[in-house]
């Protein structure tokens, strides 16, 4: 998904900076045991860039950021046991998602949009990507795909995430550090890097996050 311009940087009424970031978030579980959360940001204050966020089935939780800028971001907003600089690259076709970013090899296709993608196709883009909606169908969102919208994050950060698209992820394979993680699987136990998880079922959804963060701490690019 090409990226163009980063979104402009706002402040909330708490005096707090709000930095968005468009793209599209990936989760998927394998029969390891191991999960992945990929996330490929078309549009941000970093400007477009892909990372994978990896649980492996004894707890231990991995980074994988393309620079030491988005490294410290995303290490500041979630909690890892391990972040490592690596290139993520990311390619998107009809024939499937691949992601290289070493030590990780991953592939995944998705299906057709359930109800669910269409129920959120149907959503005004402006209005998803607020953060007074992402509470607005916070109940929905729990009650229907066991996610939250919003939550407080790491470095006294908050966030909203608000879903415009889900497609259901219907295979992958992946090898991490030389191993093969198997078939795809549910997501379970839920991930363990912030105050939200991915869907139980493996899924790409397009989204806009929102991170509020205060004035002095946005590890952004100096404009």
């Amino acid at each position: 998904m090409p990226g163009t311009s980063a979104r402009p940087v706002g402040r909330g009424r708490d005096g707090r900076v709000r930095l968005r970031f468009d793209g599209w978030i990936a989760g998927i579980g394998t029969s390891s045991g191991t999960r992945m959360v990929l996330g490929l940001w078309a549009r941000s204050p970093f400007g477009p860039f892909s990372d994978v966020m990896l649980e492996r089935k004894d707890g231990h939780r991995v980074l994988l950021a393309p620079s030491a800028q988005t490294a410290r971001f995303v290490a500041g907003t979630y909690v890892f046991d391990e972040v490592r600089v690596v290139p993520v690259g990311v390619e998107a076709g009809r024939g499937g998602w691949s992601v290289a970013a070493p030590p990780l090899d991953l592939r995944f296709v998705t299906g057709g949009r359930g109800p669910m993608g269409l129920l959120l196709r149907a959503v005004p883009g402006r209005l998803a990507a607020r953060p007074a909606w992402a509470v607005l169908v916070a109940p929905a969102a729990r009650a229907l795909l066991g996610v939250r919208t919003h939550g407080s994050a790491g470095a006294g950060r908050y966030e909203w995430y608000g879903a415009k698209d889900l497609r259901p992820v219907t295979g992958a394979r992946a090898v991490y550090e030389g191993e093969d993680l198997g078939s795809l699987a549910p997501v379970e136990p839920p991930v363990r890097f912030g105050f939200g998880s991915t869907p139980r079922r493996p899924c790409l959804v397009s989204v806009t996050t929102t991170v509020a963060v205060e004035a002095n701490r946005q590890g952004t690019p100096a404009r």
